[in-house]
């Protein structure tokens, strides 16, 4: 591989843990979901290094793309139909920066940036598209200059505030203020302590109704990578953080810490602060470094996935899709494969209201199948429906399944085009985990609805499990197999009715 960051490599080598060239992983399934939602690429010009660390729509049908490198591109000419070099404008607004993570606007003439030591903001005063004015908004955290010491930025929450989440330094120590939390800057520069028990973010956004979420990544206490809920005030159940409540007087004491070498259901019963993750994405399985988040808000123009949420894996160059709903006030839920073949490790995503997806790449220092050392490209809805699972929704005795189109009753009816299982992780201080605590609950009955559109399945649930559900043998009215004929539902609660 062309590159392994520093301080992930021995640690992969020790765990038996490989990154594999992009040649070695061609993409499967990818020239299928293009006939749905086709890949197009932006070109970059020569001399542009693009490692693109967020994206934001600005103006009309104008982008501003952040780097690693601590720069700010305004780009003209993405959302053509075919951009090519002649037809697509470069102009650098900022330079000098330090890691660019998280880039907004709030409409007041400003871009609000997330670098490694502050939030900042820049301005144009003098319309020639170069910043001119450098300020700081808020710099209430610590930095040592430790390769892993990122720093998400959210877009602006109702409040205007900006969420950002620290990883911890070196992604296993907290040696200097709030390494391992989720602060909020507000508007006017303060500084809240909100969520403890952060490990190694990789993105951060809303949901469809304005909550704030992430994506950790695997390690010490993280089994596998997950998407979790930043509920002020909670702990995401890394503790190594959480030395920081002394400075974090909003905040009640100090959590117990939690036991190793136990599980997240066990854990989650003793400790009222700890939030419960709301997806896990199966190691190897979905992918192995969720990142950026983006909230389907186009009402349809991206296709039959509206208010569900996109999230990136920068190993595997990948896009998956995650389908949330919230039991007796915990969110839970399921992720699905989506989009293969990009070309370098998918980062940082845009969602835009014409239905464009952006997606910028970076493989330097983790290594990405794509094999591009970094790339800007854009997924759209071509306004053909794949079959797929759309929904998966738990019941008091199994699983409701909506698709997006009409299965095929006699395929959908049957108990044997089904596999599934359920397995968990163990919750421990040591680097990730295997799957562990296997069952293989009975599927009891299958019934599809009159219009063919959902399927009720009768079966055994696991709390604190991941359900993996495969469906090879579910065919559409119309005789297609799914797209992605499997879903993974972490599941924190059992509803009663």
């Amino acid at each position: 591989m062309k590159r392994l960051f520093s301080l992930f490599s021995p640690i992969a080598t020790a765990l038996g843990l490989t990154l594999a060239t992009g040649s070695l992983f061609a993409a499967g399934k990818a020239d299928e979901e293009a006939e749905y939602y086709p890949l197009v690429t932006v070109p970059i010009p020569e001399g542009v290094t693009l490692e693109a660390g967020a994206i934001q729509r600005f103006g009309h049908q104008r982008l501003a793309v952040s780097t690693r490198l601590g720069e700010i591109y305004f780009v003209d000419g993405a959302f053509g139909k075919d951009p090519k070099p002649s037809t697509v404008k470069f102009t650098r607004y900022a330079s000098g920066l330090h890691e660019v993570l998280g880039l907004s606007t709030l409409g007041d003439g400003w871009f609000y940036v997330t670098q490694r030591g502050e939030v900042s903001r820049l301005r144009d005063t003098d319309g020639d598209d170069r910043a001119d004015v450098f300020e700081t908004v808020a710099d209430g955290w610590g930095i040592t200059g430790d390769y892993h010491e990122y720093a998400f930025g959210s877009k602006p929450d109702r409040e205007g505030n900006i969420w950002v989440t620290l990883c911890l330094t070196g992604s296993f120590t907290s040696e200097t203020e709030f390494r391992g939390w989720c602060l909020r800057v507000t508007p006017k520069g303060e500084v809240i302590p909100t969520c403890s028990g952060l490990r190694s973010p990789g993105g951060v956004a809303t949901n469809s109704v304005g909550e704030m979420f992430y994506t950790d990544n695997q390690g010490p206490w993280n089994g596998t990578c997950w998407l979790k809920h930043l509920k002020p005030g909670g702990f995401m159940g890394n503790p190594q953080g959480n030395k920081w409540y002394t400075l974090a007087t909003n905040l009640g004491p100090r959590p117990a810490d939690p036991l190793s070498n136990s599980r997240i259901a066990t854990e989650w019963k003793k400790m009222p602060e700890f939030v419960p993750p709301v997806i896990a994405f199966p190691y190897q399985k979905m992918g192995q470094s969720a990142s950026g988040i983006q909230n389907d808000f186009t009402a349809g123009k991206f296709g039959p996935f509206t208010k569900q949420l996109f999230v990136g894996d920068q190993t595997w160059s990948t896009v998956m899709r995650a389908d949330l709903e919230e039991i007796d006030g915990v969110y839970q839920g399921a992720c699905f494969p989506f989009r293969e073949g990009l070309a370098s490790g998918s980062l940082s995503l845009e969602m835009c209201p014409e239905g464009v997806l952006f997606v910028g790449g970076t493989d330097r220092g983790w290594g990405a199948r794509g094999g591009q050392p970094f790339a800007l490209q854009r997924l759209e809805w071509n306004g053909k429906t794949p079959f797929e699972i759309q929904h998966m929704r738990v019941k008091p005795d199994g699983f409701e399944l909506t698709f997006t189109q009409p299965v095929d009753p006699a395929t959908a009816a049957k108990l044997e085009s089904y596999a599934y299982e359920t397995f968990t992780y163990v919750y421990r201080a040591e680097y990730g985990s295997p799957e562990v605590d296997q069952t293989k609950p009975a599927i009891e009955s299958v019934k599809v609805s009159p219009d063919g559109l959902r399927v009720s399945i009768k079966t055994g649930l696991v709390v604190g499990h991941v359900h993996e559900l495969k469906l090879p043998g579910v065919r559409s009215a119309d005789g297609r197999a799914l797209l992605h004929p499997v879903g993974y539902y972490w599941l924190n609660v059992i509803p009663k009715s």
